[in-house]
C-alpha cells in the first residue's frame, strides 16, 4: 500500500460511575489530538509521543479501576488510511482561528497595549497548540501563520514603530575588551528584542554599559553604540534579530542557554518556530511596560525575568550547567 502508515489505538473502559476519571481522561486525550473512533476507542498516528500519551492515559484508566490496551496496526488499505487521515483534518479549527485573527486586526486600533499584547499572546498560543496536533499539516496552517505574522506586524507598527529592516552581509566577530564602559543607544519604550539585547549587553558584553533611550534613531549620539534600528552598529542581519546578532558577534551563541533565549526573542520579534514560553514572556513584558514609565526601570524589571530564564535554560540538557 503506497499510503500505508502505522497507527496506534487505545482501547479503554472505565466504570460509568467514575465520572471524574472518565472526564479527566477524555480531556487529556482530546488535548493530545487523538481521534475518537467510538466511546473508549482512540486513534493517533504512531510516534513516540503518541505512545507516551496513550501509555500515560492507560495508567490513569487502570488506576481508576478500568481496563486499557494499546494496539499498533497498519491501515487495512489506502481507503481506510485516507478515512483515518480525515479524522485529523484541522481545517475547521484553523478557520475559527483565522476569524479570530481577522477580528483582532480590526480591533488593534481600539485596544491599549497590555490588552492588545495579551490577546496576541493568546492567539499565538492557540495557533501553536493547534499546530502541535496538526499531524498531517493542513493546507490552512500556512495561511493562519501568515495571518498571525500580519497581525503581529500591525501590533508592532502601532506600539513599537520604526522596527529595523534586516540588513545583508556577514556578522563580524568582535572583542569584548573594545566595548567596555560604553554608552549604548536604542529606541525608547523597548519591546522584546531591545530589552533582551540590553540585558545581553550588560550581562555578558559590557557590565558597566549605560543606555540612552532615543525618541528617534536620528537622535543617536555619534559616540554611542546603536542597536536595533536601521543603520545601527548592531541590528537585524539576514534572518537574525538583534539579540542573535549580538550573541554571534561576541561569540556568545555557543552558550546553549543564550541560543534558547535567542529562539524565544526571534519568535516573538519576527515569528518562526514557536517557543512554549513565548506567550508567558510576552505577557510579562507587556505588563512591565504598562507599570514602568522609566525605560531604565523597565530594563531592571525584565533583567530579573531574563536572568531567571537563562538559569532555567542552563539547567536543561545541552545548557551550560
Amino acid at each position: 500500500m503506497s499510503e500505508s502508515q502505522l497507527w496506534l489505538m487505545l482501547v479503554n473502559s472505565v466504570s460509568g460511575e467514575n465520572k471524574t476519571a472518565r472526564m479527566r481522561i477524555w480531556r487529556a486525550l482530546k488535548a493530545s489530538g487523538a481521534a475518537a473512533l467510538r466511546d473508549g476507542v482512540y486513534l493517533l498516528p504512531k510516534s513516540e509521543s503518541a505512545r507516551a500519551v496513550f501509555a500515560e492515559q492507560a495508567q490513569e484508566v487502570v488506576a481508576a479501576g478500568g481496563m486499557a490496551h494499546i494496539v499498533a496496526f497498519d491501515g487495512e488499505d489506502d481507503a481506510q488510511h485516507r478515512e483515518f487521515v480525515r479524522l485529523f483534518d484541522r481545517s475547521t479549527d484553523y478557520a475559527e482561528l483565522f476569524g479570530k485573527l481577522d477580528a483582532f486586526k480590526t480591533e488593534i486600533a481600539k485596544l491599549d497595549e497590555v490588552e492588545a499584547r495579551r490577546q496576541a499572546a493568546a492567539l499565538r498560543r492557540d495557533i501553536a497548540a493547534l499546530g502541535a496536533i496538526d499531524f498531517f499539516r493542513s493546507a490552512s496552517r500556512h495561511q493562519v501563520e501568515s495571518a498571525l505574522a500580519d497581525a503581529e506586524a500591525a501590533l508592532n507598527a502601532r506600539f513599537s514603530p520604526d522596527e529595523p529592516h534586516a540588513a545583508k552581509g556577514v556578522i563580524p566577530k568582535r572583542e569584548k575588551a573594545q566595548y567596555r564602559g560604553r554608552t549604548w543607544a536604542t529606541r525608547e519604550r523597548p519591546w522584546i528584542d531591545r530589552v533582551a539585547s540590553a540585558w545581553l549587553i550588560r550581562r555578558f558584553i559590557d557590565p558597566k554599559a549605560k543606555f540612552r533611550w532615543l525618541k528617534k534613531p536620528a537622535d543617536c549620539p555619534k559616540t554611542a553604540l546603536g542597536f536595533d534600528f536601521d543603520g545601527a552598529e548592531f541590528t537585524h542581519i539576514g534572518a537574525r534579530v538583534t539579540f542573535e546578532v549580538l550573541a554571534a558577534s561576541f561569540g556568545l551563541d555557543s552558550d546553549r542557554a543564550i541560543a534558547r533565549l535567542g529562539a524565544l526573542v526571534h519568535y516573538l520579534d519576527v515569528g518562526g518556530i514557536p517557543v512554549p514560553e513565548a506567550a508567558g514572556f510576552a505577557a510579562i513584558m507587556a505588563g512591565a511596560r504598562a507599570q514602568q514609565a522609566s525605560d531604565d526601570k523597565l530594563l531592571h524589571s525584565m533583567s530579573a525575568v531574563l536572568d531567571a530564564l537563562y538559569a532555567s535554560y542552563s539547567e536543561l540538557p545541552g545548557g551550560e550547567s
